[in-house]
């Protein structure tokens, strides 16, 4: 069977086409086959679209899939691949939208080296994309990003091209730091009277720590650094892998120190790469410095205990800064004992928080945090403490001497237990109910030191439990962006690798924080949003998969419009 025209023409003269089914049959007495018509469809200009298609719908059930199929698709249109879309698709957007592209692009102009037929900045935020989506060595990412995923504008690329896009990066990068912080900073309304920062390391897998060469105070090699010959006695000599105390709990492997500051939204503004040996309190100077630079207002400096130093303090009270920072209970500071030791009544501000607000002094101000919950679990951690220190030492009154300062020595190697052990004048070992009731005083508490004279106690709290976005920052930049391993032997690639990450951690933030689900969800479900690639006699083209529900939603929530249907249409020389 097949579709036989015919043509007539109108009393006006106008040739109008008809459609039939028709199929052929022998005529023996013609000696020849003739078109009988089966079904007539009518004139070919008022045709009724939608019922042929209803009628080849119900003639393709009677078909498996794979026959109908063929017979409703060329057969010459061949199918080559089909990749992820939708993550790269939403980061990009946002890339976009916080006007990273142009910041990078203007930045790039005029550089040397610069490859006529790949941008820098498409490798640049490929690789930021990679970190998101798919955390990889650049070589990796070069592959990924050729033959794994669709991005914009990048069809392929080289890991040459990917070590010189960071080299370039590492050049610009304070100018370009600062201007995305004013981009992001406007756009996304920041909040920046409370500013937090803390410091993390990363280590690397080496058997021998860099080289030391002589820096500034900054941390950063001097110009000639690498010849000994520049060195002189009144410089700093270090290398930026070194050995320093690792916040993974690996002293043994030479490492860096990252600094990452934060909104109280989460949203990372700025980060810094130190030498591995650097100490978190001589970093605070630098990071303030460097903050003052982009002529912020009135700032409020959230840090851990680590920044606590009175030159510390000194230093963040300079200009109309002020800071809250978090003090060690534990410490022989008159001023932490009498605050600790002051009488009052706490004030309920959350179904998990009582505070305390105690002056010591004309200039600072204590506030005593109380959690119900967690003096629960500190006592319940002391007594398994104090049970296992009771069998260590049960009937160790019948050991000889010898024996008894072994089993101290063995206990004193383990301070949670050390803690409630002491000696008596004949040296046998007892419980210490005296640091017992101490520590029972400390149930639940932190101590916090304030600067600023009007912000309410309510704030001072609650602004320093939002530190825990810094932490949050550095488990995502460790799990899901994947900081390390870092596979990278120059200090300017490490820096860039940094920076790359940093990029990452704000994209995923801003998604994060306008959809209110985690990135890991969010990924999951944008990179099921995929992109064919067809080849056929008109050309290579690609389209996108169909958004369903969610990832529309998405995509709404984001403000994002979807992709086109039909991404890309190459037509044949």
């Amino acid at each position: 069977m097949y579709v036989k025209t015919t043509s007539r023409k109108t009393k006006n003269g106008t040739a109008v086409r008809y459609l039939h089914l028709a199929h052929n049959e022998w005529d023996p007495v013609a000696g020849r086959s003739v078109p009988k018509i089966l079904h007539s469809f009518g004139r070919e200009d008022r045709l009724d679209r939608a019922a042929i298609t209803r009628l080849v719908a119900s003639l393709s059930n009677l078909l498996n899939p794979a026959e109908a199929l063929t017979t409703t698709t060329p057969s010459d249109l061949a199918f080559l691949e089909s990749r992820p879309y939708g993550g790269t698709y939403a980061l990009d957007r946002i890339w976009h939208r916080l006007g990273i592209d142009q910041i990078l692009i203007r930045l790039l102009q005029g550089r040397r080296g610069r490859p006529r037929d790949i941008s820098a900045e498409r490798v640049l935020f490929a690789l930021v994309a990679n970190r998101a989506l798919a955390p990889s060595s650049k070589l990796a990412a070069a592959d990924w990003i050729s033959n794994d995923v669709h991005i914009d504008g990048l069809a392929a690329t080289s890991d040459d091209a990917c070590y010189r896009a960071m080299d370039w990066l590492h050049d610009v990068r304070e100018r370009m730091e600062a201007e995305v912080y004013n981009q992001v900073a406007n756009l996304l309304n920041l909040e920046v009277d409370l500013l937090f920062f803390d410091t993390t390391s990363t280590y690397f897998e080496l058997d021998e720590a860099d080289e030391p060469i002589a820096r500034d105070e900054r941390g950063l090699p001097l110009p000639g650094a690498e010849s000994e010959s520049e060195f002189n006695d009144e410089q700093d000599r270090t290398g930026f892998r070194t050995y320093g105390k690792s916040k993974d709990s690996r002293d043994d492997l030479p490492q860096i120190v990252i600094g990452m500051a934060v909104t109280r939204s989460g949203i990372p503004v700025r980060v810094w790469s130190w030498p591995g040996n650097t100490s978190d309190s001589a970093l605070i100077r630098q990071v303030k410095d460097d903050m003052r630079d982009w002529t912020l207002s009135k700032i409020v400096w959230v840090a851990d205990r680590g920044f606590a130093s009175a030159a510390n303090r000194r230093y963040l009270r300079q200009g109309d800064h002020h800071y809250i920072i978090g003090e060690k209970l534990r410490s022989d500071s008159p001023e932490i004992t009498t605050a600790l030791s002051r009488q009052g009544r706490y004030a309920d501000i959350a179904a998990n928080m009582r505070i305390k607000e105690v002056k010591v002094s004309e200039h600072e101000r204590f506030v005593i945090c109380h959690n119900p919950e967690a003096a629960a679990r500190d006592a319940h951690v002391r007594e398994q403490l104090i049970t296992q220190l009771h069998e260590l030492i049960d009937g160790s009154d019948t050991l000889s001497a010898i024996k008894r300062a072994e089993l101290r020595g063995k206990i004193s190697t383990r301070p949670a237990l050390n803690r409630y052990l002491r000696t008596t004048p004949g040296g046998r070992l007892r419980i210490n109910a005296r640091a017992i009731n101490a520590e029972a005083n400390l149930d639940g508490k932190y101590l916090l030191r304030c600067s600023d004279p009007h912000l309410p106690a309510e704030d001072i709290a609650v602004g320093y439990k939002q530190l825990l976005e810094v932490e949050r920052g550095w488990r995502d930049m460790k799990s899901i962006i994947d900081l390390r391993p870092v596979y990278h032997r120059r200090e300017e690639r490490i820096r860039a690798h940094v920076i790359l990450c940093w990029l990452a951690l704000l994209l995923v933030r801003i998604i994060e924080n306008t959809v209110g689900e985690t990135w890991m969800g969010i990924r999951r479900h944008l990179n099921r949003l995929q992109i064919g690639t067809f080849h056929g006699p008109a050309g290579r083209f690609r389209q996108r998969t169909e958004p369903t529900k969610v990832q529309r939603d998405l995509l709404a929530k984001l403000g994002i419009t979807p992709p086109q249907q039909i991404i890309e249409l190459a037509t044949p020389f």
